[in-house]
């Protein structure tokens, strides 16, 4: 859903406006063009979508799931690591095992970049037995994809080293994230310099929820929606039941983004952010319904680009 100006151009610049009002200077400050120039460009929400519809393809193809130990789930997988390899990343698949199936993490690593300073985004790409898991967590996997091949596209040469995961096994209890940090050395774990989770950024009747973990990359995304006009909450509803847990519980800093799931939106979340009070935040969670036509542009559209925008931000 890509407006006439783009989101992204016009968060930029209302944070750089109250970073020179802070200083109470604009003496070497960029100009507005730089300033665009630097910021993470606008995902079109239309590629975002259209991975969605490869994942439900998938899926329907594959008895309507995509779950742990399913021929769905691995068919994501290599549809991730296809687009990936061709942008030119380094994938590495990570395999464990959990309730006697076969599980896989994907690993992706973007050339360049200070590798003791790790910047990481991801997200859980399983989804229950019982439906496509479009919106849980198609969203946030595709928001993810898309944000690294949009870093593929512009070339982007970060001051940090970027690595992007996709999950197994998150609804059996977070299998496959915590196999990868539990895997990790002590010296590699403390060479991540933050870990950004996206589960579930596109719900129907969505809400705008921040990860309060870590307070710089809280920081980072809230200046971002205040740039849009938009105020967001803390998110509690999912605390601890999502990837970003065994990061945080190795001493990793956390954060990330969540647009509501099974509680109710209440009146005054409604008319702060539009949508129906008294319902669900996703009537289809974890339900077959979950599928593409579960899905509002709007909200995925902003929660990606503040995706880009904090992978940007963050590893500069």
């Amino acid at each position: 859903m890509k407006l006439s100006v783009s989101w992204r151009a016009s968060a930029a610049a209302a944070v750089a406006t109250a970073t020179l009002l802070t200083s109470g200077s604009i003496a070497g400050a960029a100009s507005k063009a730089d300033i665009e120039a630097a910021a993470a460009p606008d995902l079109p929400v239309a590629n975002v979508k259209a991975h969605l519809t490869q994942l439900q393809s998938i899926a329907t193809a594959n008895g309507g799931n995509r779950a742990h130990g399913r021929p769905g789930y691995k068919a994501s997988i290599d549809y991730v690591k296809a687009k990936l390899d061709a942008a030119g990343y380094t994938t590495t698949i990570q395999q464990f095992t959990s309730s006697s199936r076969t599980g896989y993490n994907l690993i992706a690593d973007w050339p360049g970049g200070d590798t003791n300073q790790v910047v990481m985004a991801g997200s859980h790409l399983d989804s229950v037995s019982s439906g496509p898991g479009i919106n849980d967590n198609g969203s946030g996997s595709a928001a993810v994809l898309e944000t690294a091949l949009a870093v593929s596209r512009a070339g982007y040469q970060p001051t940090k080293h970027l690595r992007f995961a996709w999950w197994g096994a998150e609804e059996l209890g977070l299998v496959g994230s915590r196999y990868y940090v539990n895997n990790l050395s002590s010296a590699n774990r403390a060479k991540i310099s933050g870990y950004l989770n996206f589960d579930m950024i596109g719900s129907p009747n969505a809400g705008y929820f921040v990860y309060d973990d870590d307070p710089a990359i809280e920081k980072t995304f809230k200046d971002y929606y205040a740039g849009l006009g938009i105020a967001t909450e803390i998110e509690t509803e999912g605390d601890g039941r999502s990837d970003h847990a065994p990061f945080k519980s190795a001493g990793v800093p956390v954060g990330g983004l969540f647009s509501g799931a099974s509680r109710t939106k209440t009146a005054a979340q409604a008319t702060k952010w539009g949508g129906t009070s008294g319902q669900s935040f996703d009537r289809c969670y974890h339900s077959s319904c979950d599928t593409t036509s579960n899905i509002n542009d709007t909200a995925l559209n902003r929660n990606s680009d503040a995706v880009a925008h904090a992978v940007w931000e963050l590893s500069e």
